[in-house]
């Protein structure tokens, strides 16, 4: 409604209404911008986001949604919208496939996204298997530190880790400037043997690389890879067929040199163990951050899903997310990949 218009309402006095009758409640405030003047720069020129044009691209989107996924059980609030139109650089077709991949996802993986909250996490959480980093890159990314290490797959499976990704990657996108400036994954792949190896086979990188590229709001900005053994050759060649060469020429494998590490992430932000100068790495706190969050976990991810959405979800599946018949998971299969490194 435009401010014209919003000038011309009035409200009812109060002396105008009858003794049981109450003022209306008051309506929920829209969209307002957190981002800073150089964050809003940054967007015009990377991301093709006009102030001016904002909440009339938010309103195409909704109306989008609305005419060609009407059945479709989604946010239509400005700023969850956003997070999208972000993503695809304001492209509305292109935000709009992304809003319905990202649904799609998840009505088709049930062991990922079924009941995804913190608290159905805790032994993830306290392996100390991911952390975010308490300091952003000098381009503001948030540093999302992985470590396959401390996975042991007696304790859980796979899909228990990828959970716990998915659900630090939810709440960095909570923030305007996430969406804007992207993140930075940090994977360290000290220690990892060929047996815990051979359970990342094709099926899972196929599934979990689709919601990555074309199933979640993300930027993407870096991975770097350091302590990665000969083994790594065998998983990076499972992996690379998913990948698009843009995100493909993101990947950057140091080994043992932190050296050619901290030309990218400087030692001011990183932890002791990656020789930096940040203290020691904490996992507590962001363990903290995302318990917490509970309670907007529950009611995002553990409500029934309605019948219309979950033949939708198997309807839209995006290309990196296949049926399992269509993708070789056998570990033979898998094990003869990793073998051929040594």
């Amino acid at each position: 409604m435009s401010e014209e218009s919003d000038s011309l309402r009035t409200s009812p006095s109060v002396a105008s209404l009858s003794e049981n009758e109450l003022p209306p409640p008051p309506e929920p405030p829209g969209y307002v911008c957190s981002l800073t003047e150089e964050l809003v720069t940054k967007a015009r020129e990377e991301l093709q986001e006009k102030p001016e044009w904002r909440l009339r691209d938010v309103q195409a989107l909704r109306d989008m949604v609305r005419k060609e996924y009407p059945n479709l059980t989604t946010s239509l609030d400005d700023a969850f919208l956003l997070r999208f139109l972000r993503a695809r650089k304001f492209d509305y077709d292109r935000a709009l496939q992304l809003l319905v991949n990202y649904h799609s996802c998840r009505r088709s993986w049930p062991e990922v996204f079924n009941n995804l909250k913190p608290s159905a996490l805790k032994d993830v959480l306290a392996s100390g298997f991911l952390t975010v980093l308490p300091h952003t890159d000098p381009r503001g990314c948030h540093v999302v530190c992985i470590r396959p290490d401390r996975w042991i797959p007696s304790n859980y499976p796979i899909t228990e880790n990828i959970r716990a990704i998915y659900l630090t990657l939810e709440k960095l996108i909570q923030s305007e400037e996430t969406q804007v400036n992207g993140i930075v994954i940090l994977a360290d792949y000290k220690g990892v043997s060929l047996s815990k190896a051979s359970h990342f086979g094709p099926f899972i990188a196929k599934k979990v690389i689709g919601i990555l590229q074309d199933g979640f709001p993300i930027r993407i900005k870096a991975v770097h890879v350091v302590n990665e053994p000969r083994i790594f050759k065998g998983i990076f060649a499972i992996i690379k067929p998913f990948l698009k060469e843009k995100i493909a020429n993101r990947f950057f494998l140091h080994g043992s040199d932190l050296n050619s590490l901290h030309t990218s992430l400087p030692r001011s932000i990183l932890p002791r163990e990656y020789g930096g100068t940040a203290g020691e790495l904490d996992t507590a706190t962001w363990n903290a951050v995302l318990l917490a969050s509970e309670d907007d976990f529950v009611k995002e991810f553990c409500q029934p899903v309605p019948a219309c959405d979950s033949i939708l979800g198997q309807a839209l599946l995006p290309e990196g997310l296949t049926s399992d018949t269509q993708c070789d998971d056998s570990l033979r299969a898998v094990k003869s990949q990793l073998y051929s490194c040594y």
